[in-house]
């Protein structure tokens, strides 16, 4: 099993609706490969689901500190991430590139990553979770401005 450098991320959640199945079944199984313990909260099929019963319980899971990081699909992540970010202490990152991926972890301190599983390769898809796993947030001028983005 090949082990990932950078940060040392042992717990991940996942989360997807229909559109994000399959790519989150291939996350699911590349994350396992590199012995990171991965909580699954569907969907579980491609039949129809509504994303927020799917996403709120990986928001959840960090929030309780069961997890580190966060991993959520749907068809153009925009739901996934709305959903995600109605939780006090998210910060779930859209993204469409590996750049972006990395971008959101090192000056936001994203928690969750959001990906548009409709308008992205699964290469791409695979590319960003290794860049948002793998990099830490920067902290510096940036902590002052993300401890400014909690509204209560």
């Amino acid at each position: 099993m090949k082990k990932l450098s950078g940060m040392n991320i042992s717990k991940i959640a996942i989360g997807s609706d229909h559109a994000g199945f399959d790519y989150k079944t291939k996350i699911v199984r590349y994350l396992n490969e590199r012995d990171i313990y991965v909580m699954d909260f569907g969907a579980y099929t491609e039949d129809s689901v509504d994303y927020p019963d799917h996403i709120h319980p990986v928001a959840e899971a960090i929030e309780k500190g069961e997890v580190e990081l966060g991993i959520i699909l749907c068809g153009s992540g925009n739901g996934a991430a709305m959903t995600a970010n109605k939780h006090a202490g998210i910060r779930a990152g859209l993204c469409w590139t590996a750049e972006l991926a990395q971008l959101t972890r090192q000056h936001n301190d994203a928690n969750i990553l959001a990906i548009p599983a409709r308008f992205v390769s699964e290469s791409q898809a695979m590319e960003m979770v290794e860049k948002f796993i793998t990099t830490p947030f920067d902290g510096g001028r940036h902590l002052r401005r993300v401890e400014k983005i909690r509204c209560s």
